[in-house]
Formats: C-alpha cells, structure tokens, sequence
C-alpha cells in the first residue's frame, strides 16, 4: 500500500510572501492617514473662514438700503436720491472710506456704510475681538450693478456686495446683492 504524504500547514515560501503582501497594504494605508492628519486643520480654519464670511454678509445685507441717510429731514419721503434734503446725505454715492468702525460698536445707516471695510483682527458687531480668530482678516468691496441686470435697473438701486476673509492658505470670498427694495424704511 502507497501513502499518500498530505501537506498540512503552510511552507515557509507562502509565509514570507503573505507577510510582504500584508507590510506593503499596511505602509500604504499608513501613509494615506499620514497624509490626510497632515491636512486635517485645514477644514476647520476654512469652515471658520466661511463662517465669518457669512456672518459679516448677513449683517450688511440686513441693514436699510434707502435713499437719503436715516438723519436726513427728507429721509422717510424722498422718491429718489436727489430728493434728500441735504444733497450729501444721499446713499447713491459709494463712501471711498468705510463708515463703520472695526474698534467700537458697528453702527451702520446704510448697506454702503461697509464699503471697503477692513478688518483685523475679527470683532463681533460691538467691537470685542473674538479669540482664536486673530489670524483672519477681512475685507469688503461694494459695487453698484443694477445696470447689469436683465431687465435692467437703476445702477444705484442694486449692490453686489463682496465678502473676502483670509487666513493663511485660505481665502474665501462670498458675494450677495442687495436690491433697494424699500427705500423709505428706517430703521
């Protein structure tokens, strides 16, 4: 009778390959979480970016958008800019300088009181800086479009208003408009 010899186990060839199979899965795999820890800062500082970008939007967009500034004797009846009562105190006109302040409680008449507004480091509305956010910066450009709408509207009556905040690598802009919808209302 012949026996039959049965291999049981594993040889020492099959062995060294699947522990070179497994090394090199296991360096690849390491690698990828090195790279991706690496970067995992990265989405916060933009996330925080984003968030003051909308902040700051929203605030400009809520303020009144009217014709005459809210001290002006004419303000709450005047049917276009040069109706104000004091000529200067028209809203058609983009200031050159911001109207707000970065340092003391963000009084603003109108949506154009931010353009080019600056500021760093960031500060909530009444002027307290907030901490951890000293690396941002931010600035804001506003333009007068309504002319490049279809139907097309008084340049004047509508604002695109640009948000832009920074922070190292990031650098996020948002854009709203606003559309003087309400001209008489005070706030």
């Amino acid at each position: 009778m012949s026996t039959k010899h049965r291999q049981r186990g594993i040889s020492l060839i099959e062995l060294i390959m699947f522990i070179v199979i497994v090394s090199v899965g296991i360096a690849g795999i390491l690698s990828v979480m090195n790279v991706t820890t690496k970067a995992s800062a990265d989405p916060l500082i933009r996330k925080q970016a984003l968030a003051i970008a909308e902040s700051l939007l929203e605030e400009i967009e809520l303020q009144p958008f009217t014709y005459c500034d809210p001290g002006d004797a004419k303000a709450l009846t005047a049917v276009n800019a040069a109706d104000c009562a004091v000529p200067a105190n028209s809203e058609d006109g983009l200031p050159a300088a911001a109207r707000v302040s970065n340092v003391a409680q963000r009084d603003a008449a109108n949506v154009a009181d931010y353009n080019n507004f600056a500021m760093t480091p960031i500060r909530d509305i009444s002027g307290t800086q907030i901490n951890g956010l000293a690396a941002y910066s931010v600035s804001v450009a506003i333009s007068q479009v309504g002319d490049t709408f279809a139907p097309v509207v008084a340049k004047n009556d509508v604002l695109q208003i640009d948000v832009r905040v920074v922070s190292g690598n990031t650098d996020i802009t948002l854009t709203g408009y606003r559309f003087r919808y309400a001209p008489n209302a005070l706030p």
